[in-house]
Parts: structure tokens; sequence; C-alpha cells
């Protein structure tokens, strides 16, 4: 943070105002280790953080980041039996998830400043609901967002709880908001940042591009860890609904992505 207002190494905020942002998902399972209850991949965070920086005021102009729950929330989730599906009307549920999201957010958003990132936690919880119940849309106001990305800050927002007619609160997924976000704000590209280096097939290999999910739907796999919010197949599921090119992509490919080059899976 400067004196005039928050910048990056080269980021011009005035110069990036006209320009569709790119939407970026950290996964969970990347940042944290998932089989330990609220912990940090300190190593991973750190290395997904620097390649932000490096973009910034160069191949990406705009923006806004994504991080899943990983041992966090989808550890206090599965805990108090509460999914996308499954809401509670337990204030000490309620705390229990949010709680754990935004000490994780908290992680990341250091991790980011740490680097000149000029990150802002935006919590879902307080913004969004699904008035219909479960069945319902998503409703997340994106004002402040879309506020915030014109002045310059790169927004940060994560898996959350969310107010669910007649369920009290159930689980809003990263992959979720990722579409929301995309769609809402006209994002350029989608990049989502998991564990593995793509969409994988049956033999797993790569699939480099998919454009349905019937395509693929027996290749797609739940998480082998605890995930309450539908694993691969609902990432796919999420992002073939985008009008903007996505791509599924590993660690390795993160640079190479906000570079705006070919990476991982390309889901259109």
């Amino acid at each position: 943070m400067t004196a005039d207002g928050p910048s990056a190494p080269g980021h011009d905020p005035s110069a990036a105002t006209d320009h569709p942002p790119v939407v970026l998902k950290l996964g969970g399972s990347v940042i944290t280790e998932k089989d330990r209850p609220e912990t940090v991949d300190e190593s991973a965070l750190a290395a997904a953080c620097d390649a932000v920086a490096r973009a910034l005021g160069g191949s990406v102009d705009r923006l806004v980041v994504v991080h899943g729950g990983g041992s966090f929330g989808h550890h206090h989730a599965s805990e108090h039996g509460v999914s996308t599906t499954e809401g509670t009307h337990d204030d000490d549920a309620v705390t229990d998830i949010h709680g754990a999201m935004v000490r994780l957010n908290r992680a990341v958003i250091s991790a980011l400043r740490d680097r000149d990132v000029p990150a802002i936690p935006v919590h879902p919880l307080s913004l969004a609901a699904r008035s219909g119940g479960v069945g319902g849309d998503l409703d997340l106001p994106l004002s402040s967002t879309a506020t915030l990305l014109g002045e310059g800050f790169v927004p940060v927002l994560h898996g959350d709880g969310v107010a669910t007619a007649a369920e009290g609160v159930t689980v809003v997924s990263g992959d979720e908001l990722v579409v929301e976000l995309a769609a809402g704000l006209g994002a350029d590209r989608i990049g989502v940042c998991s564990t593995v280096p793509g969409v994988l097939d049956e033999e797993g290999s790569v699939i480099e591009r998919i454009d349905s999910f019937e395509a693929v739907a027996d290749a797609l796999g739940a998480s082998d860890a605890t995930d309450v919010s539908g694993g691969m197949a609902a990432k796919v599921a999420e992002l073939l609904a985008l009008d903007a090119p996505a791509a599924v992509f590993g660690p390795a490919g993160l640079e190479a992505f906000l570079r705006g080059e070919a990476v991982g899976t390309r889901i259109e």
C-alpha cells in the first residue's frame, strides 16, 4: 500500500479499468494440507502468490481470486453435516465453518500482501443468499467486488456458508462463486488451479478440451479426500456454464495460465 493507494509492482489501476478481469480459483487442496485440519501448505501458497504478483501489471491487469476450503472449511462442514444441499440452523456450526474460512482467507490475503498485491477480502456469507432454497439460484451481489476491481484492488473471495431458505445455512463452493463472478463481471478468462495437471481421463491422461459434460462423465470421479462441494465433476459442470474460456490445471501451470498460455484442460 502506497500513500496514494494500492499498487503492485508495475501495476497502474487506472489503465486497467476498461479491461475484463481474469478470475482465478486456487483449489483448497492446493493451498492447504487437506488431510490435516486447518493446515496451510505454506510453500504451495507462497508459490501461487509469487505467480500472481509477477503477473499483475504485466499479463494481467485486473484479477479476482477465489480460494477453496481445503482442510479449513471442508473439515468443519463435514463435521457438522453441512454441504451444498444440507443446511444447518445451528449458529455454532455456521460460526465454525465461516470462521475457518475467514482464517484461511486471512492467510491468503497476508501472503498476497507480502508480495505487494493489493488483496482485499470479500466474504460471501455477508453478501450471498439462496432465497429460493437449495435448488434456487445463488444471489451474489457484485457491486462491491466490481468497485474494488475498478479501484485497483484484487478482491479475494472464498467458499463459505450461504443463507438458504428452509435450510438455514448451506455451503457455497468456490467453483460456483467462480461462475457467478465470471458471468457477472464479464471475465476475459477463468483459471482453476487444482492438484492435478488438468481433467484426467480413465487412463490418467490430461483431456485437452471439454465442450460437453456427457463426453467426459465416465472419467470424472469425486475427490479422494473430504470434499462437500462435489470434486472435479462439479468443477467441470460449473465451468461449462460459462461463455468465457476456462482452464483446469495444476500448480505448475499457474504462471503460464496467467501469461495467457494454453495449459491443462480447456473447457468451453
